[in-house]
């Protein structure tokens, strides 16, 4: 799954904020969720249209980002 897969970036939609694709849930409200205590679960079940791997997939890649080297 590539990032294209994941995420869309359109002016019309939110005004641009980061989205999971074909979803109108920001990217950031994931991981809004999880600072808060809430499991990857119970952020699923209140937003249906991201799929687990969607998520999954974004978390993973963060994970990625901030442990690979400088």
């Amino acid at each position: 799954m590539n990032s294209s897969d994941l995420v869309t970036i359109d002016p019309n939609i939110l005004g641009g904020t980061p989205v999971f694709k074909n979803t109108r849930v920001p990217v950031r409200t994931l991981f809004e969720y999880l600072e808060r205590n809430y499991t990857l679960d119970e952020f699923l079940e209140c937003f249906p249209s991201v799929t687990h791997k969607m998520a999954h997939t974004v978390l993973m890649r963060s994970e990625e980002a901030f442990l690979a080297p400088a």
